[in-house]
């Protein structure tokens, strides 16, 4: 078994994999310390292609393993199948099965850069228009509403496929413009894909009482959530009540004798009476 991590770059082409076959068997990598984490798996034996995304991991992750598993099994000719791990439960035998299996090395390589097109927009461009004609149609549905405000626009879903929005540089003429472009991303593979990493709001397009697409869109300025501190509270009225200043001075007067513990009782519950 050889497992793979799926990580982000800041730089085309924004995700890749590394190999993370450090330890003896699956579960020393697949653990809670890296639940925020997404993994492929590559089981030789039953040639087959699990994606594991951590119950911590951001869905922009997870969304990129799916694709860097298609890429995955593209460099291995097709012979293996994609599967999802997160179908079943931690307790299921079928998850605990593969936890068990034991890292070894195996033909499967990582996705680098050179394992990318040149350009970012060329990606199946043509696939594109052949698998689905109204494909454009659905995006200039959604391009013609409007994104409510103080919100941004994360990913774009039509059917199986995932789009985001790419900036591009319209002009640099006396100053710089900018404007946003819809790219596609990937492909969905089977399975689900759960994300708890942020405040998501979902938007349906609908035309011709049809869904167009899915918009995942979080709140520009998101909350920051409040941090309630656990502690004791001192009244303002036990110190904003007048006193006397000859009392106060005379608390600094040194004594000439010192009281007896039974006199200084005597004073304290006189003035607990008062």
């Amino acid at each position: 078994m050889q497992i793979f991590e799926a990580i982000e770059i800041r730089e085309y082409p924004y995700f890749l994999t590394i190999d993370a076959s450090e330890g003896e068997f699956v579960k020393d990598i697949i653990n809670q310390i890296n639940s925020h984490k997404v993994y492929l798996l590559v089981d030789h034996e039953t040639r087959r292609i699990w994606c594991y995304n951590g119950p911590n991991s951001p869905i922009k992750l997870q969304i990129y393993g799916g694709i860097l598993a298609s890429m995955l099994r593209e460099k291995l000719r097709g012979f293996y199948r994609i599967y999802s791990l997160n179908q079943y439960s931690k307790e299921d035998e079928n998850f605990q099965e593969i936890l068990n299996k034991r890292l070894g090395e195996g033909r499967a390589t990582t996705i680098d850069k050179e394992d990318f097109p040149s350009e970012a927009n060329s990606i199946n461009e043509t696939q594109i228009k052949l698998s689905n004609l109204k494909m454009n149609e659905a995006i200039e549905a959604i391009k013609e509403c409007a994104i409510p405000a103080n919100y941004e626009r994360i990913f774009i879903l039509i059917g199986n496929t995932i789009y985001y929005e790419e900036e591009i540089i319209e002009s640099l003429i006396k100053e710089q413009k900018t404007a946003k472009k819809i790219t596609k991303l990937g492909q969905l593979n089977n399975g689900f894909t759960f994300f708890n990493d942020r405040n998501y709001s979902i938007r349906f397009i609908v035309q011709n009482h049809k869904i167009q697409g899915l918009e995942l869109l979080v709140p520009k300025y998101e909350e920051i959530p409040r941090i309630n501190l656990k502690a004791s509270v001192i009244r303002e009225d036990k110190y904003s009540n007048p006193g006397d200043m000859n009392s106060l001075l005379k608390a600094f007067d040194i004594p000439d004798n010192l009281p007896d513990d039974e006199e200084i009782i005597v004073h304290e519950i006189k003035d607990l009476d008062k």
